[in-house]
């Protein structure tokens, strides 16, 4: 399995799928969610397909429920499978988030308490994943509303400890590191000077949404909007300590047409670029 290239990309959508295929390439690489292209065939997949041809490709899940307490869904890790088999895809990756309980399916990305059970929990099911898919996953840290008084590790504790068992990669997203920490009146500097940086294969940026609250800010990572300026400094600041990475533009809502887009790319290009310009002095 190849890797996605140290540049930028965007989220796929379809809306966009005539401007991508007349636009000149821009882009290093398109990441789509896996549970789009879990059907048989269809125009999602002939759109793909045609994509496929230019750009590399990075699969996206969202429904596997990996923080879950109960056994991965051996269908849904099926399906997976398949996905990943018929794509040969740079990167996959997952969040490190629960959204199922039983036969109860949630639509949303919720939250773990930091323990040595799930600890052990999440890297049963991430070795689990890595076997039936046959490569390498990247975990993505989430953001978080509540945090949990049965914690016992920090967050970038509990991560360090799922790569080390694991073997697995992490996807950064820096959005949801300001977020989480602007909610948990917490340092994202100081976050991430603890994050296992050296494990990153892929950097996701997108947009919050923010109401002032009695307590303070309260930030949602809403994925509606441009990336906020404190986000882009944060990013650069992280690929200054990692090193280029393949960056993703997300904006899965109220999304804008694609030189919006293509913009938000150019810029995370630029700091890039300054990166690589600095390391090579």
């Amino acid at each position: 399995m190849t890797q996605l290239p140290d540049t930028v990309g965007i989220g796929f959508k379809r809306s966009h799928y005539d401007a991508l295929r007349t636009t000149p390439n821009r882009l290093g690489f398109i990441e789509v969610h896996a549970e789009n292209y879990m059907g048989d065939g269809g125009p999602p997949h002939a759109q793909l397909d045609a994509l496929r041809r230019d750009y590399a490709l990075s699969v996206h899940g969202v429904g596997l429920s990996i923080g879950g307490a109960g056994p991965l869904d051996t269908d849904h890790l099926a399906r997976l499978k398949r996905v990943c088999d018929r794509y040969d895809p740079e990167s996959f990756s997952e969040h490190l988030a629960w959204s199922s309980h039983n036969d109860a399916f949630l639509n949303d990305l919720l939250p773990l308490p930091y323990d040595d059970q799930t600890l052990a929990t999440v890297c049963d099911h991430i070795d689990r994943l890595q076997d039936v898919i046959g490569r390498r996953m990247l975990l993505e840290n989430p953001s978080t509303y509540v945090t949990f008084e049965s914690s016992t590790l920090a967050e970038t504790d509990f991560l360090h400890a799922i790569v080390g068992r694991t073997g697995c990669g992490l996807l950064l997203d820096v959005n949801n590191v300001f977020v989480s920490c602007t909610n948990h009146r917490a340092d994202p500097r100081a976050y991430l000077a603890d994050f296992p940086l050296a494990a990153v294969g892929e950097i996701h940026l997108g947009g919050h949404d923010a109401e002032d609250l009695p307590s303070g800010p309260l930030l949602i990572d809403s994925h509606g909007a441009a990336v906020a300026d404190p986000v882009w400094t944060l990013y650069a600041e992280t690929v200054a300590m990692t090193g280029p990475r393949p960056t993703l533009i997300e904006w899965d809502n109220d999304v804008p047409d694609l030189p919006v887009l293509l913009a938000e790319a150019d810029r995370a290009a630029t700091i890039l670029d300054g990166v690589r310009h600095a390391r090579a002095s």
